[in-house]
């Protein structure tokens, strides 16, 4: 070949374009242009969250959300009202607790007939059902006199309990339902910031409710129950007159034993959901408001004291369950989260009752009751930092429960759900008394021996969850892989 031929045909080889793939690689797209390119996302993600409130078909969301969440003030009120009521008529922890168990009893039942009740006749029947049943339970509990044997309080309040934990659930199959039935497919994000949102502002209500309760029966019981009864009367219309009666209603036939056919991941979470839920009630419904209100042996605050640092407790549970997509789970790249996120942050908890229980059985400053402050301190460090594990967890569960339902059966998959952690609750209620009341030489060995129940419930509830069949996405903190390979871009809008 000559010299002029092998010139040629270098040039030729020169002015060859590159392929895509070289270009792509040798040329990456400036930062600028990746830079507005996420900030127009973000515009549009932003714009798309303004507008979901001027869409007609949120109505039914705020209706729902806003009957919820007014049912929930006076859920947390009759609470407080029953519980300081009967403490101070000189009604021990366990049978406090047993007036609760047919509220709690009520929750398993309630929530597997809610469920099909409402893929049956829709929504609106089981939230205005629900709030018709809450009048009548407040109405009840105004007939407790004190004159009433100590057997015969117990079974009244019981009964009037059991109406009041009905009326709850068939309120809250709505309030949970309503998010995934306006959420567009795909819109996961979204649809975790709604569930988020809802059980947030619940929890912070409850919260306000129980404070509520507490302020308002150091003036009068009657005065306190009536005051929640015409809260819910002003819930009552609307739910009644806004909401359309197909809403909610599914597809396909529902019969009772259509229930417990589900998809296993939520056979697995539900239980790990009923382990979760009873470690909290295993110290805090019953035990803690006792302890708080003990002079003998606990820190002898008052009334409105007690319900206070209760109320600030739920409240703080709330706004942290509310905000947890963008303030936790957002930068850790945990949003939209799976199975192992619900692990990761469930082992977390466990600490939390072990430090509780250690200082309650053996720390001199409780044997002692000296400095009380110091005893106090030690307590609600303890249980504000297992507020905030606790609702993270929390708000993990109640975006699987919808992300693994589908439209049609998202009331009966969610009450079926909600049955389990009505179980829990209701196991973690009953045994809270027992222990708090007879474990140990007195109520303070009782208390931790409550700690050491509910940290091993903690373990199980963690060892169920590793039974969903969810790892996509594995699990990261921030920039850190900890296990599984992600199969797909892990969402982190926040």
């Amino acid at each position: 070949m000559s010299s002029s031929a092998t010139e040629q045909q270098d040039k030729k080889q020169d002015t060859v374009p590159p392929s895509d793939d070289a270009t792509m690689s040798a040329l990456p797209e400036p930062a600028p242009e990746i830079q507005q390119k996420e900030e127009e996302e973000e515009e549009e993600e932003e714009e798309e969250e303004k507008s979901v409130f001027r869409d007609p078909a949120m109505v039914p969301f705020v209706v729902v959300s806003l009957s919820y969440l007014a049912f929930t003030v006076t859920d947390g009120a009759v609470r407080m009202i029953v519980l300081l009521h009967a403490y101070t008529l000189g009604f021990s922890a366990w049978e406090v607790a047993l007036m609760f168990t047919l509220y709690e009893a009520a929750g398993v039942v309630t929530n597997l007939v809610a469920g099909v009740a409402g893929a049956k006749w829709g929504i609106r029947a089981t939230l205005v059902a629900g709030l018709t049943l809450q009048l009548g339970g407040l109405g009840m509990l105004l007939g407790w006199s004190d004159n009433f044997s100590r057997t015969n309080a117990i079974v009244f309040v019981t009964l009037a309990q059991m109406l009041c934990g009905i009326a709850k659930d068939l309120t809250k199959l709505g309030g949970k339902t309503v998010t995934k039935l306006v959420t567009p497919e795909g819109k996961e994000q979204r649809l975790f910031k709604l569930v988020a949102g809802i059980t947030g502002f619940k929890n912070s209500l409850k919260g306000l409710g129980y404070f509520l309760g507490a302020a308002i029966l150091a003036q009068s019981y009657d005065g306190a129950l009536v005051a929640m009864m015409a809260l819910v009367a002003l819930a009552w219309p609307w739910a009644v007159l806004k909401l359309d009666g197909d809403l909610g209603k599914s597809n396909k036939k529902v019969t009772l034993a259509s229930v417990f056919v589900k998809n296993p991941k939520i056979n697995w979470l539900s239980l790990a959901r009923a382990f979760l839920f009873g470690s909290r009630d295993l110290w805090f419904e019953v035990p803690l408001p006792f302890f708080l209100r003990d002079g003998a042996v606990g820190l002898g605050w008052s009334r409105e004291l007690v319900g206070l640092v209760l109320a600030l407790w739920i409240i703080f549970y709330g706004q942290v369950q509310s905000w947890a997509p963008q303030i936790v789970l957002g930068p850790l790249r945990q949003s939209p989260p799976n199975k192992w996120v619900a692990w990761l942050w469930c082992i977390s908890l466990v600490g939390c009752p072990l430090f509780l229980g250690s200082f309650m059985q053996s720390s001199p400053i409780f044997e002692t009751r000296e400095p009380r402050a110091s005893m106090a301190a030690i307590l609600m460090l303890g249980i504000y930092v297992f507020a905030l594990i606790f609702a993270v967890n929390s708000s993990v569960h109640s975006y699987l429960i919808v992300r693994y339902s589908d439209n049609d059966k998202v009331a009966m998959n969610v009450g079926f759900y909600y049955m389990s952690n009505a179980i829990g609750r209701l196991v973690g209620t009953v045994v809270s008394g027992a222990l708090y009341t007879y474990a140990g030489s007195d109520t303070r060995e009782g208390f931790a021996a409550c700690f050491w129940c509910s940290a091993a419930f903690i373990v199980v509830c963690a060892i169920v969850t590793l039974g969903i069949d969810d790892d996509v996405g594995g699990l990261s903190c921030g920039t850190l892989t900890i296990c599984g390979a992600p199969e797909s871009p892990v969402q982190v809008d926040v």
